[in-house]
């Protein structure tokens, strides 16, 4: 079974691009983020005619997540759920997940992880309450629960999509150029290791080893002409469903074609 992660910038920009790498892909299951579209404008019946069901998440032009699976998505829930603390409702549309059966069921987390941008910080350096650094910190603890839940229940799953976290410097062409940033700040690494701690496989990079692989590159400064990329986009394999990967890749032509995302595919195979 194939499976894609991939932040399409926006679905009224992006159908045509995205429907043709569709077709050529051939994936059985998209995880789309960044759809930025209300449940009610997305365009299903395109992607149903291509043999796809679909499940949406959607915001009114902004972030948004949708599941496209050439098989029955079973017990579809969308949005994190809150911590027991009494965190309200998360009002952006940033996780979806669903149930796929093949040989046998998986779990598939789609998410888009908040990009945490500007970093604000107080006079002790500690991130500002209510601030969108804050913001990205506590929806990775409420991540972190997420996973912890769904570890405990021993079946496969996975989480993927636009993480906006750059694990290591190989991670990025200029790694100098993102300290400081939330995708790499010292307090967002810590929480992405806290969480791959706890078992999970990091499909990517238990495949491929070293610099020059990324999943975004910026639409200013000629960032994909200079190959000046950020490798962002990440597939976390709990250990039932690490145990079926078969290979991991990145396609990275797509950032190359006509109205393209910021972002490309990223794909696993799985035996199921």
């Amino acid at each position: 079974m194939k499976i894609a992660t991939f932040n399409i910038n926006g679905i009224k920009a992006r159908v045509n691009a995205l429907s043709d790498w569709l077709d050529e892909a051939q994936p059985d299951v998209a995880l789309l983020q960044e759809i930025k579209s209300v449940d009610e404008a997305f365009p299903n019946e395109l992607f149903e005619e291509k043999g796809y069901n679909v499940v949406t998440h959607g915001q009114k032009s902004f972030n948004g997540v949708a599941i496209l699976s050439k098989l029955p998505l079973e017990d579809v829930t969308r949005g994190l759920p809150v911590l027991q603390d009494g965190d309200a409702e998360d009002e952006q549309a940033r996780w979806i997940e669903a149930t796929v059966v093949g040989k046998q069921a998986v779990r598939l987390c789609n998410l888009y992880l908040p990009n945490g941008n500007p970093v604000e910080l107080g006079d002790d350096g500690l991130p500002v309450p209510g601030g969108k650094f804050a913001y990205k910190l506590r929806w990775m603890e409420r991540l972190q629960a997420r996973a912890e839940a769904l570890l405990a229940e021993e079946m496969p799953f996975l989480m993927a999509g636009d993480y906006n976290i750059i694990p290591q410097a190989e991670d990025a062409r200029r790694p100098e150029a993102w300290e400081g940033d939330a995708a790499h700040r010292p307090e967002s690494l810590a929480m992405w290791r806290k969480l791959l701690n706890l078992g999970f496989t990091e499909a990517f990079r238990s495949r491929t080893f070293g610099a020059g692989h990324y999943s975004f590159w910026d639409y200013q400064a000629g960032a994909w002409n200079r190959d000046d990329g950020i490798r962002i986009d990440h597939f976390l394999l709990s250990p039932e469903c690490a145990d079926l990967l078969r290979d991991c890749q990145i396609d990275k032509e797509v950032r190359g074609r006509e109205k393209p995302s910021d972002h490309v595919p990223v794909w696993v195979e799985l035996d199921l």
